[in-house]
């Protein structure tokens, strides 16, 4: 790295084959090669709009590994401290295609991969003190101890160089031991950070409480500077020590695939919020670009460049 980063991110990309026919999985005879992970779908929206953007993790040496190092490459994402291992292989996934607009079903192919080994080994002070921002969210935590153990070394060190932090539950319930164990190891995490992005049914699940204000609540008596409660098509509920309040999604009129949505939502208030803007005006955005991912096919194809995104924010400012 020959200058700082804006954000560092995280965890663990794969390879995705994506349905080119509606259908059950076991059924389909085509798919079309993608690239996913949450955390990276962040880092490539970020690295769109301009941030300088690195990656943390781990991927084995096969063609997927490659196809995620070229991605990166190919995305302005750097790179240098993403591990080739010898040993494991590169995390795959499945995704079926559907007509109707509702959640497409997902298989992974992740056990024992390369980045499920990622440990406090893959820190580098040096690297994480070069970044004035890092985004977290609750999938990387989930897929190993050791993985896990990572997440909050970084968290803490940025915490203690008074660098910001964002943190998106994103949760994955079948990676976890305990459904309770889920909860306090990213309530933890959550309560290290300064933004936390939930969806209401996964705060519901994270602090048992079902309301948008009551789970904002939550986190900002954890300490958390600002809290953003995505509702889907309803919108979001923002709140902080000294404002709250709704804002309005972005119409859509025709939804293709929902994964990313949550991933787009954040690359938009995260961005708005590094560059200045405040609350209000970053959910916005993040309700605009996560409504760009869920009218596409693949995980991050929405995620507008630099030159997009203002055209888009010229055509909708109020009058």
């Amino acid at each position: 790295m020959s200058s700082p980063l804006d954000v560092l991110t995280y965890g663990e990309a794969m390879a995705l084959f994506v349905a080119d026919e509606a259908g059950p999985l076991a059924s389909v005879g085509h798919f079309t090669k993608r690239i996913a992970g949450a955390d990276l779908n962040v880092a490539i929206g970020l690295s769109r709009l301009g941030f300088r953007t690195g990656y943390v993790s781990r991927v084995g040496t096969d063609a997927f590994g490659r196809y995620v190092l070229d991605t990166l490459e190919k995305e302005g994402i750097d790179a240098s401290h993403v591990s080739v291992d010898t040993r494991y292989p590169t995390g795959f996934q499945l995704k079926s295609k559907e007509t109707d607009g509702r959640d497409p079903s997902v298989e992974y192919f992740r056990k024992g991969s390369a980045a499920s080994h990622l440990s406090v080994d893959d820190y580098d002070p040096e690297y994480v003190g070069s970044a004035r921002h890092l985004h977290l969210t609750g999938v990387a935590p989930a897929i190993s101890a050791s993985s896990r153990d990572l997440a909050f070394r970084l968290a803490e060190s940025m915490r203690a160089a008074g660098k910001t932090i964002s943190f998106d539950p994103n949760l994955r319930p079948t990676l976890w031991p305990s459904r309770e164990t889920m909860a306090a190891t990213l309530n933890a995490l959550a309560a290290l950070s300064d933004w936390v992005l939930p969806g209401l049914g996964e705060g519901l699940v994270l602090t048992g409480y079902e309301t948008p204000e009551d789970v904002a609540k939550f986190y900002l008596d954890l300490g958390v500077r600002g809290v953003v409660v995505k509702l889907g098509a309803q919108g979001a509920y923002f709140r902080t020590a000294d404002q709250s309040g709704y804002v309005a999604a972005q119409p859509v009129t025709r939804v293709v695939d929902t994964v990313g949505a949550g991933d787009g939502f954040a690359v938009g208030v995260v961005s708005a919020l590094l560059e200045g803007r405040d609350l209000p005006t970053a959910v916005a955005r993040g309700n605009r670009i996560g409504a760009l991912a869920i009218q596409v096919i693949g995980d991050s194809e929405g995620l507008p460049t630099r030159a997009e995104l203002d055209k888009l924010e010229r055509m909708t400012a109020p009058a």
